[in-house]
């Protein structure tokens, strides 16, 4: 017996699967020509600021699932003051120093290490981080999280 029959849902064009392997670069890429975010700061000009201070994250990886847990809480309570008629922009920033940065490089480098001055190993350190500011800011985005993602 075919039970699909015997179900009364209702009729909707609305896809059953979100197919997100092919939506959500759709949706990003939309959002991006939009310019999504400076139309909601343009819309939001004159009203009554709300700051929010966000404690940024060590850029020393991709992020995990305690990072984004993190942002879209933040992200939320943004989206939500913006709902509620306040001007609330959003400028990411990440911590690009201390020792979470300084081991990621330790373990990459190994032995390395040894034979590099303390200069260049500080340099090592800033193109880490760099490279992995880049790395978040996009799986940021890929979360929904809308800032001045170029103006971090």
């Amino acid at each position: 017996m075919d039970y699909k029959k015997t179900l009364n849902l209702p009729k909707t064009a609305f896809p059953m699967k979100a197919n997100l392997v092919k939506n959500e670069p759709e949706i990003l890429e939309k959002w991006e020509k939009l310019n999504l975010y400076q139309l909601i700061r343009r819309s939001s000009e004159g009203r009554k600021r709300y700051m929010f201070h966000d404690g940024p994250p060590y850029a020393n990886g991709h992020i995990h699932m305690g990072t984004a847990f993190n942002k879209i809480l933040k992200d939320i309570i943004i989206k939500s003051r913006q709902m509620a008629g306040f001007d609330t922009p959003y400028v990411p920033g990440w911590d690009c120093h201390g020792l979470p940065i300084e081991h990621k490089v330790d373990t990459e480098l190994g032995n390395r290490k040894l034979e590099m001055s303390q200069v260049e190993i500080r340099q090592y350190c800033r193109k880490y981080a760099e490279k992995f500011i880049e790395i978040q800011r996009d799986e940021f985005k890929r979360l929904g999280v809308l800032g001045e993602w170029e103006k971090p």
